[in-house]
């Protein structure tokens, strides 16, 4: 046994963690809050298989866990019928409140987000100007994107914006004309104050889509505090609201156009956008819940689940593990876990099958990217490219961290035993 003095330390770290999973009550216990497929659901029983989810708030994935609020708030709202005209109005009042911006309102989205603004950007609230887009002739119908084109950018194309795309903040104040009708950008940081300065200078309004930027829920104000013209984020993603939901909020006159450009007005652009009754009150309880959480709290509970898993692979000699947050989107714990992949010839990706594979399924986070569309990254995907893989501590369950971190130390340990064999 290559056992040193080094790995034993390891050892004595995670005993507590072996010890219990060793206890069968326990082990059940967390091996349930993982496996709900284990006792068949709404899911498995039309042959599709729940996880555990280690990689993060993906769409492709379901996005995140809706908070015990906001599936109060979905049923309740589902008892009753609403003007959604009145809905969504009453709803930006109230998110005008708990932002400080001058009004808000729901969409399908922060995709939708996008598209609602792109449409009230240049129809504004004019019927005739609603009901000719995408067709743009006799609007201003260009949208910078500050920053280069996204994937997600197809949601302000089909209002029939021409995008115009410029990559430095210099770059994009050459590009403003007469017929610049938005602009749009994802920076952050000093970035977005010169980005923001330049629009503000030359009055063209400004979308931020900081779709994962909650939390901190702190950005609701920041960015109204700034001045941005209009700024969204989804709502099924660390909000943790409706999965089909998202925010835009900012300028009152700006999200009046976007209304007058989405459902459920009949003849609009963003007709197909479609938000309910039960999204518009699922997003807004998610914000009021946010509004009274403690973010350090949070963290803590996220990192020590992560720290868990630490100590269990780290207990595999030849594996090193590392905690951060992210300064981008996605500002959770998150665990980076390493081993000589060459060496053991055993790869990420191999380790991802794997997981996935395994009972339960278990998703992690890695390169790959099963939902873009391949021609947008403009790659050849036999190209190599680096790898690592992250286990992501909020779209975890209480309990699930005891199972990822087992299960991958069996499969790291297995892996270099078969590299020494």
């Amino acid at each position: 046994m290559d056992i040193n003095r080094r790995t034993l330390l390891k050892y004595g770290r995670a005993l507590p963690l072996f010890g219990t999973i060793a206890l069968d009550s326990m082990w059940q216990k967390a091996l349930a809050a993982g496996n709900k497929a284990s006792a068949g659901n709404v899911y498995t029983r039309i042959g599709v298989r729940p996880f555990i989810n280690a990689r993060g708030t993906w769409t492709y994935l379901s996005g995140s866990l809706e908070l015990p609020e906001v599936r109060a708030a979905k049923q309740e709202a589902a008892r009753h019928f609403v003007d959604i005209f009145e809905l969504q109005r009453a709803a930006g009042k109230r998110l005008a409140e708990l932002s400080g911006a001058e009004s808000g309102m729901v969409t399908s989205g922060a995709a939708g987000a996008m598209a609602s603004a792109a449409a009230g950007c240049m129809a504004g609230t004019d019927p005739a100007k609603v009901w000719q887009l995408p067709d743009t002739t006799g609007m201003k119908g260009e949208v910078i994107m500050a920053g280069g084109r996204s994937a997600f950018d197809s949601a302000i194309r089909l209002t029939g914006a021409k995008l115009v795309v410029t990559h430095s903040p210099d770059e994009m104040e050459a590009a403003i004309n007469s017929n610049t009708a938005m602009i749009y950008t994802t920076s952050l940081g000093e970035r977005l104050a010169k980005i923001l300065a330049i629009a503000k200078k030359h009055q063209v309004p400004l979308l931020l889509d900081d779709a994962a930027g909650i939390p901190p829920v702190d950005n609701l104000k920041n960015y109204a505090k700034m001045g941005i013209d209009l700024y969204c984020f989804s709502g099924g993603k660390g909000l943790a609201g409706p999965q089909c939901s998202g925010l835009l909020l900012g300028r009152k006159d700006l999200i009046e156009a976007a209304l007058a450009n989405t459902s459920p007005w009949e003849g609009a652009v963003c007709r197909p956008m479609k938000v309910g009754k039960e999204e518009v009150m699922g997003a807004l309880a998610a914000v009021e819940a946010w509004s009274k959480m403690d973010l350090n709290v949070l963290n803590r509970q996220w990192k020590e689940r992560v720290e868990r898993i630490a100590k269990l692979v780290e207990t595999v000699p030849g594996v090193t593990a590392a905690i951060a947050i992210p300064e981008g989107g996605n500002r959770y714990p998150t665990l980076t876990v390493n081993w000589d992949e060459a060496g053991w010839n055993y790869t990420v990706a191999d380790c991802d099958r794997q997981l996935r594979e395994g009972d339960p399924r278990i998703e992690v986070l890695t390169a790959s990217n099963p939902s873009l569309v391949p021609a947008v990254s403009g790659k050849d995907p036999k190209t190599p490219r680096h790898n690592k893989l992250q286990i992501i501590s909020m779209t975890m369950q209480p309990g699930e961290e005891l199972i990822v971190g087992k299960r991958l130390r069996e499969l790291l340990n297995a892996a270099r035993k078969n590299a020494k064999a």
